[in-house]
């Protein structure tokens, strides 16, 4: 019997659920999600490249008419130590305006990965100082952990990868590369140019390749690490829900609470509606509050009794009806004005109440 019992605690600590959407919402507010670095760097890397490709030739005009303006026109100005740093500013803040498309559209890149993996995250926990980080313990354990081991191998891939695309395109084009030596500098520029880019987006390829593999590896390893055993599923429901037993006595007392209401409410009763012994509905009829009578009061077997005898205390009317009294109960609730249907039939009953008292 102990050795069952031991079983089934192995069994209820072992990390076997899914992540609930607390954990996950935990998880998230730590900075901790599933995300690849890789698939920011072959983002960044493409569309930095695909500039390059489509602009490279306006941006190469433009930085040779800066370069020739300056070398030419610039230098033959008398250079004093007041304006070569103005001289260089302005060079400087010319060739800025020309890149200033590649810079652009890297940060936008940067930006749409982070937000295609994880959406709007903002977290200062990852950055917090905290003394366990400078364990030399658990740093040993990080190093040679499986995730170590996991990253190198995917390093050596990426290497390995992107460094046969990038040789299959050189190859590709090696007699141009062999006939630079032959062709004018802006010729061998523009080859040089051409073939950087064509080499980038090539790369920029077979990384993001690679970074896909990597996310499905970071997702997977990251729902293995939010996984949840049993326990903390009922812990967490303890913690977020209450406690069920505490949860339950709030509950009585609540209804606790509305008895007393209802019961105080009782004198009040125009009538009292029985089946006799079963059901008892206390109703009551004003003008200022609703058009027709509503109920006031109702319970079943004991509360039934309960009322009975409060409303005998206090002489107000009972009248046994037993098909209404049931129908009231089943269709009125205490508060509620009393159904269309029964309007004639209760109507009936505070006239022969009404009567009773000598209020008709």
């Amino acid at each position: 019997m102990k050795l069952l019992k031991v079983d089934l605690q192995f069994f209820a600590g072992e990390k076997t659920e899914k992540a609930t959407p607390k954990k996950r919402q935990d998880q998230r507010k730590k900075g901790q999600v599933a995300k690849s670095q890789d698939v920011n760097t072959a983002i960044n890397l493409a569309a930095v490249f695909a500039v390059l490709l489509f602009a490279g030739p306006f941006m190469y005009k433009h930085i040779i008419g800066i370069m020739r303006d300056f070398f030419q026109n610039r230098m033959q100005e008398n250079l004093t130590e007041d304006n070569v740093p103005l001289l260089l500013a302005e060079v400087m803040t010319s060739m800025g305006l020309v890149l200033a498309p590649i810079f652009g559209v890297a940060l936008a890149a940067g930006i749409a990965a982070n937000l295609m993996q994880t959406g709007f995250l903002f977290s200062a926990e990852t950055i917090q100082f905290k003394l366990e980080k400078l364990d030399p313990i658990k740093g040993f354990k990080r190093i040679f952990s499986m995730r170590a081991l996991v990253e190198l191998l995917k390093s050596l891939l990426k290497i390995s990868f992107v460094g046969l695309v990038v040789f299959y395109v050189l190859w590709q084009r090696m007699d141009e590369i062999i006939e630079l030596s032959q062709v004018s500098v802006g010729s061998a520029l523009s080859i040089l140019g051409d073939i950087t880019a064509s080499v980038g987006i090539y790369a920029a390829v077979a990384l993001l390749f690679i970074a896909i593999l990597d996310y499905m590896y970071q997702k997977y390893d990251f729902e293995k690490n939010i996984r949840m055993s049993k326990q903390d599923i009922k812990d967490e429901y303890k913690n977020s829900e209450g406690d069920p037993l505490i949860k339950s006595k709030i509950k009585q007392k609540q209804r606790q609470m509305a008895m007393q209401r209802m019961m105080q409410e009782v004198p009040n009763a125009d009538v009292v509606i029985t089946n006799p012994t079963h059901f008892a509905i206390a109703l009551k009829y004003d003008e200022e509050k609703s058009d027709a009578p509503y109920v006031i009061a109702k319970g079943m077997d004991y509360l039934a009794q309960k009322i009975k005898y409060i409303a005998k205390e206090n002489d107000v009317i009972m009248v046994e009806n037993r098909p209404l009294a049931r129908s009231l109960y089943d269709q009125a609730e205490v508060g509620q004005a009393i159904p269309e249907e029964f309007f004639k039939a209760i109507a009936e009953v505070l006239a022969f109440v009404y009567k009773t008292k000598g209020k008709i």
